[in-house]
């Protein structure tokens, strides 16, 4: 089902690794629901010394298309070329299919994460999430179970900012204007 509304990207810090993955599972399990549609994620995990490391999640639509076009590809091949021409076609359509993925990976932006590389406090584990199709009341009732998690960024509005904020308990100022949608 096609939108014209950008999808939502929110961001979370969490103080360990094992509280953003128990929210991802979270996450996961609302999708599973059908109370939203989970797009991409992604881990920032900033060590107390300040060095980053970012763990994407795997994105099924590079993979999956890299094994059609290969499945394809190797097909032809195999029917004009034997099995000489399998092998070659089908590495050649697996690595097309996987570049042609990334071309048009609607995921979240590489300038987002460099955003939350900066943004994130040492010692603690950022989880980016982009989604679709939300059941507002699920989710918050949900993020009710991560108290301590704060919202720290995003592209939710204002009134959706504090509703989370809420859920979670975070009581911090608020700052700074919401991040633009991360597609192009």
């Amino acid at each position: 089902m096609a939108s014209d509304t950008p999808s939502t990207l929110a961001a979370f810090t969490f103080p360990d690794m094992f509280r953003a993955s128990e929210f991802l599972t979270a996450t996961l399990r609302l999708s599973n629901e059908k109370q939203l549609v989970l797009k991409d994620a992604v881990y920032v995990v900033k060590g107390d010394d300040g060095r980053v490391h970012v763990e994407e999640t795997t994105d099924v639509k590079t993979a999956s298309a890299a094994m059609g076009g290969g499945l394809w590809a190797g097909l032809f091949g195999l029917l004009l070329g034997g099995p000489v021409g399998m092998l070659a076609a089908g590495g050649v359509g697996a690595g097309v299919g996987a570049i042609a993925a990334k071309a048009i990976d609607i995921g979240i932006s590489d300038s987002f994460v460099d955003d939350l590389r900066e943004m994130v406090a040492p010692g603690t584990v950022t989880l980016a999430l982009l989604v679709d199709h939300i059941d507002e009341a699920a989710v918050l009732v949900e993020l009710q179970r991560f108290e301590g998690a704060q919202y720290v960024a995003g592209n939710l509005p204002m009134s959706a900012i504090e509703a989370v904020r809420d859920a979670v308990g975070d009581t911090q100022p608020i700052s700074g204007s919401p991040l633009p949608p991360p597609m192009p």
